[in-house]
């Protein structure tokens, strides 16, 4: 089978992976004219090229939404992998369990000693089940409260990666304190007097992604999103009609580009056309690059400039010029 074939495709694709599947089998053919042939295959290959470069740098809110969800985009445990050493996870909010869906442990990151944090989605079906498809429930918010209260215990910076479509909404995480759990996140990240990196690298939906989503830089890639609902829960909100989800995607203002044009974002790290599915090592190499920068900028500040800037950070959101 073609790597064409194996990969998953988006719908908005589909026209692209129609034409790479053509040229594909343009080049397998054995045929006589082969001059003919290659002339055709020059010709197919520069259509290609055009309508890839055409597709991907004319992306809509919601294609980036689409991509921010691709299954094999790198995840927490990819960067975990290939950015950080020395990782070492933790377990168990002492008071209810573990909760799979929220990494949070130590790491190295160069010469630095870290705290991570991260949602989990998994790679395939056994993985998303234990993963809860990467949405945490109240003692995953827990746990990585007590990673954060241990960060700051022994000054070790924290970085923080996002990637849930939201926090659980179940009966029984609510009867455990979902909301509450979220809400004493945000409490002891605003007040932790060690740098707070977080990267969005995928989905950053509602809570799920607030509760380990605010600090003192944000840096998103391009094409993750960050938003206060998910918008299939916007457009049934709103519109009674999940259908409308593009639409709302639209009126969020929840891509990166977004973020940044708000000054929500400190930075934007760019991905290849497509997806960082499609060079994943260099992605991630550029997000390891991207959070020992902000860290070495934010560890140049006493803790108190650093606790009263966040405060600044958190105040300025939700200003707007009309100019």
């Amino acid at each position: 089978m073609s790597d064409v074939a194996r990969r998953f495709v988006m719908e908005f694709e589909r026209p692209l992976v129609d034409l790479e599947e053509k040229l594909e089998s343009l080049k397998h053919l054995s045929v006589v004219e082969g001059a003919e042939l290659a002339v055709e295959i020059a010709a197919l290959e520069a259509e290609v090229d055009e309508l890839r470069t055409t597709l991907y740098t004319s992306l809509t809110p919601w294609e980036r939404v689409q991509i921010s969800r691709h299954p094999e985009r790198p995840h927490t445990d990819d960067y975990l992998a290939d950015v950080f050493r020395d990782v070492i996870e933790l377990h168990g909010d002492r008071l209810y369990g573990d909760d799979a869906a929220m990494f949070a442990g130590l790491a190295s990151l160069g010469t630095r000693k870290v705290a991570v944090l991260g949602h989990r989605k998994g790679r395939n079906t056994t993985e998303n089940v234990r993963y809860n498809f990467g949405s945490p429930h109240p003692e995953g918010f827990r746990k990585a409260e007590r990673v954060m209260l241990l960060a700051d215990r022994f000054g070790l910076p924290i970085v923080t990666f996002l990637d849930t479509a939201g926090a659980y909404p179940g009966l029984e995480d609510e009867d455990r304190g979902q909301a509450w759990a979220i809400a004493s996140c945000l409490a002891t990240l605003s007040r932790v007097r060690v740098p707070v990196v977080t990267v969005g690298i995928g989905e950053g939906g509602s809570g799920g992604a607030l509760a380990i989503g605010f600090g003192d830089r944000l840096i998103m890639l391009e094409n993750a999103y960050y938003s206060v609902i998910s918008p299939e829960m916007c457009a049934t909100i709103l519109h009674k009609e999940p259908a409308r989800a593009a639409e709302a995607s639209g009126c969020l203002q929840l891509t990166a580009q977004d973020l940044e044009r708000m000054g929500l974002a400190d930075e934007v790290v760019p991905e290849p056309l497509g997806g960082a599915q499609r060079d994943p090592v260099t992605v991630m190499g550029a997000v390891g690059t991207a959070v020992a920068r902000a860290l070495d900028d934010l560890g140049a500040l006493p803790a108190d400039a650093l606790i009263a800037s966040r405060y600044e950070r958190l105040r300025a959101i939700g200003e707007y010029s009309s100019e």
